[in-house]
């Protein structure tokens, strides 16, 4: 009787400790998620065509507090599509405005402004010492609260002189600039120069989590930050291509231009109901 019993305790402990272990399993894995398209953008169109501007806005200038090197233009030099259904954002050397640079800074600021959804992007990213890509959302109450306090949800950031590395961010207040929550991931046995790949989050009220070709690397929830959660408003798209920065350091000789990236798609969907 004692045997039995010692052995009925060690098969309920057994099967207690089975479903504990699909729990926690099953925890650390995305919730599978149905979405629907609410806007996009595939850039078909004939080479040397300007983005649509119904769906594209342009920040012309220079120096966005980073220190970048470029001045952002809206001429078709520096963004336009490539005739084969891509975005074309090229960096430029070239005396323009004062500065020894040109390139692009497109965002959909007033015209397409939304609160969580999956935002995705499909690229092939430029490579050499001082390139900055980034594709990135920022919160559409900026003029208003101004810098970290609107938020900024960076999808993907990448310094050309890594070409295997890309960094997923969050910047907000108490946790901005060099000191953001922030990871990286590392494409195995290849090069972000060298092909097209998906980079997305998927953002809601209680996570933002972080994907490169549907891996998930990165999983943030309002408990986490080190200061306000601030991501639960209105947000626009911005995708650049800057030259030198506080974060990438400037162009050497090493540094071929012009520098392009190409931008396949850029999609926002909502969660289905």
């Amino acid at each position: 009787m004692i045997r039995n019993k010692i052995l009925r305790n060690k098969i309920v402990l057994m099967i207690a400790a089975i479903f504990l272990l699909a729990a926690c399993s099953s925890s650390s894995e995305p919730d599978e998620m149905e979405w629907e398209l609410v806007w996009e953008d595939n850039f078909d169109g004939p080479a040397g065509q300007s983005p649509d501007p119904a769906k594209w806005g342009f920040d012309i200038g220079t120096d966005w507090g980073n220190a970048q090197l470029e001045y952002d233009t809206d001429r078709p030099e520096n963004a336009s599509l490539d005739g084969q259904g891509n975005l074309a954002i090229v960096a430029r050397a070239e005396s323009f405005q004062g500065r020894n640079y040109t390139s692009a800074r497109m965002l959909t600021k007033d015209l397409f402004e939304t609160t969580y959804g999956r935002f995705e992007a499909r690229m092939q990213l430029p490579w050499g010492q001082g390139m900055w890509p980034a594709f990135w959302l920022l919160g559409a109450n900026i003029d208003d609260v101004g810098w970290p306090d609107c938020g900024e949800i960076d999808i993907m950031e990448y310094r050309g002189q890594e070409p295997s590395k890309i960094h997923g961010s969050l910047h907000g207040p108490g946790y901005s600039g060099g000191n953001p929550v922030t990871r990286s991931y590392d494409l195995p046995n290849a090069r972000f120069d060298t092909g097209f790949h998906v980079f997305a989050v998927e953002w809601s009220a209680e996570t933002i989590r972080w994907f490169v070709n549907d891996t998930i690397y990165q999983t943030v929830r309002p408990a986490e930050v080190p200061g306000e959660w601030v991501y639960d408003h209105p947000f626009f798209i911005i995708v650049n291509l800057a030259v030198g920065g506080n974060y990438v350091g400037p162009p050497n000789a090493s540094t071929v231009f012009p520098q392009t990236m190409l931008v396949d798609y850029v999609r926002v969907y909502k969660a289905a109901q």
